[in-house]
């Protein structure tokens, strides 16, 4: 476990084994960033030559580990870019390069971090970027399951390590970070170790840690098996679940302190492994399905981050879980589900089964009257292919959205705001035997499509849908503070939105 501290020691006078420093790349070549001015003054007019002879050039995600001489008390200096001059007042920024000097700087007890970091919002980056861009998912592998090479002790330098807004800032960093931790290690989990009923398990246990000891917040939590979801009438939930021989799980969360100034639901998608159905997905496409639960994972780690923090707003969080699998008993396209509240759905496409067990989930969220909804998935490829794998897309109420990507942003995520057509309304609404259509093979835009489709079950609340298709799961090395496999996307966004209510509420009282 790693710990945080901030100071206001000089990076060129701590004795930390390593000291990280950023460099910037402008046109008449790399400098230091700020944060470094010490060290930069202690190799004087050395330094500029010694960066071109290294090669140096600031670009984002470049590092160098450099042995110190005179002037530097710290035997090592870990060199990493950040990108042009503008990139070291850019919390995103500062963020990746944190996570990549925190995979360099190895096998040091202790470690102190000299980027820019003069405000709350960048010391927040630097706190989480490092703790993400070291994060390693071991549990399968027997012989560097007891190695960790991070450093035990890592020191946040910054000039204003004494102002309470960037010391709270620097814990609420850890919280937040360790949220995006945990749900990138449920993603990361095999398939076959994380079924419906285990993920339940899951939940069940990370909620006892959250809610044990003095001081701990107050959660509810309840479980619904498949006997349960049968008497409900969740008939998404238990129609995807139906040709696994593992039985869905709905999972459900209610935070809500004495103060609360706001009430935001939370509805994740919980697939823990997607064939498709009988609607056969390729074989190619099945590899990474086992992130199709981050939905669930995000929203259930972003409450129990919320509570932890303490912040006013109370929150009522729907986990859906099924696996969706081929055999006898699966669900068959041409059939008729029944949703919880009683809206009829015609399945055509039994790959398009995210949408059928929010369905379930969004009509319990409005139950509780919360003032937003936000649901959050691994919803369609169609959104993939129209933002790429490093942008979620957003669609519902259009406050809403414009909420929730600017707290994206802040939160250092990258989301974009979708359209939903009036055209859409009439698609979901084509079937000739039921209330909805869930699918109607019409190739172009299939995510707008499914959006429309959960906006049947919101009761018209303000709402909005984030489709987490892409960024949920990197295929790819590890860049910034993004490493291979699950990323735990969204749950930075919707702990900086709730903190939107609260600003919000606060600034209408």
């Amino acid at each position: 476990m790693t710990s945080y501290t901030l100071s206001k020691a000089s990076p060129a006078k701590t004795r930390a084994d390593a000291v990280v420093v950023g460099v910037v790349r402008t046109e008449q070549g790399p400098r230091l960033a700020a944060g470094a001015e010490d060290v930069a003054a202690a190799y004087g007019r050395r330094l500029h030559p010694l960066l071109t002879a290294l090669g140096v050039t600031g670009d984002e995600g470049e590092t160098r580990l450099l042995p110190t001489g005179d002037g530097v008390t710290s035997p090592l200096l870990v060199l990493v870019g950040l990108g042009g001059e503008d990139a070291e007042r850019d919390p995103a920024a500062v963020r990746r390069a944190a996570g990549a000097a925190a995979r360099a700087a190895t096998n040091a007890a202790t470690v102190a971090v000299a980027l820019p970091a003069e405000d709350a919002a960048l010391v927040t980056a630097v706190v989480e970027g490092w703790a993400l861009g070291g994060y390693r998912f071991t549990t399968y592998r027997e012989e560097t399951r007891s190695e960790d090479t991070r450093a035990p002790e890592v020191v946040v330098l910054s000039g204003a390590a004494r102002r309470a807004d960037v010391q709270q800032a620097a814990t609420d960093a850890e919280v937040v970070a360790r949220a995006v931790a945990a749900t990138r290690d449920w993603v990361n989990t095999p398939p076959v170790d994380l079924t419906p009923p285990a993920f339940a398990d899951a939940v069940v246990a990370a909620h006892k840690a959250a809610t044990k000891g003095r001081g701990a917040p107050t959660i509810e939590l309840t479980v619904h098996d498949e006997a349960s979801l049968a008497e409900l009438g969740c008939g998404g939930i238990l129609g995807v679940g139906a040709g696994s021989s593992a039985p869905p799980r709905l999972v459900e969360l209610s935070y809500a302190p004495a103060d609360a100034v706001a009430h935001l639901a939370l509805v994740g998608k919980g697939i823990t492994f997607d064939s498709g159905g009988l609607s056969i997905k390729p074989g190619g496409s099945m590899t990474t399905m086992k992130c199709d639960m981050a939905g669930a994972a995000a929203v259930v780690q972003a409450t129990l981050a919320i509570a932890e923090l303490g912040l006013p707003v109370a929150v009522s969080a729907f986990a859906p879980m099924a696996e969706n699998m081929v055999s006898g008993s699966a669900t068959r396209p041409g059939d008729v589900l029944r949703m919880y509240g009683g809206t009829t759905v015609e399945v055509s496409n039994t790959d398009a089964e995210g949408r059928l067990v929010l369905a379930d989930a969004l009509v319990r969220a409005t139950e509780r009257e919360p003032d937003v909804i936000l649901d959050v998935a691994t919803l369609t490829g169609a959104m993939v292919v129209a933002l790429g794998d490093r942008i979620s897309g957003v669609m519902g109420s259009e406050d809403v959205v414009a909420d929730v990507v600017a707290a994206a942003t802040g939160a250092g995520e990258a989301m974009w705001p979708m359209p939903l057509p009036p055209e859409m309304k009439e698609r979901v609404r084509s079937s000739k035997v039921a209330d909805l259509a869930q699918h109607d093979w019409v190739r172009w835009g299939g995510g707008l499509f499914a959006g429309a489709f959960l906006r049947e079950f919101t009761d018209g609340r303000p709402w909005a849908h984030l489709d987490i298709a892409g960024p949920a799961f990197h295929s790819g090395g590890a860049t910034g503070h993004l490493t291979p496999g699950g990323t735990g996307a969204a749950v930075p966004t919707l702990v900086a939105y709730a903190r939107h209510l609260v600003a919000a509420r606060a600034g209408a009282a």
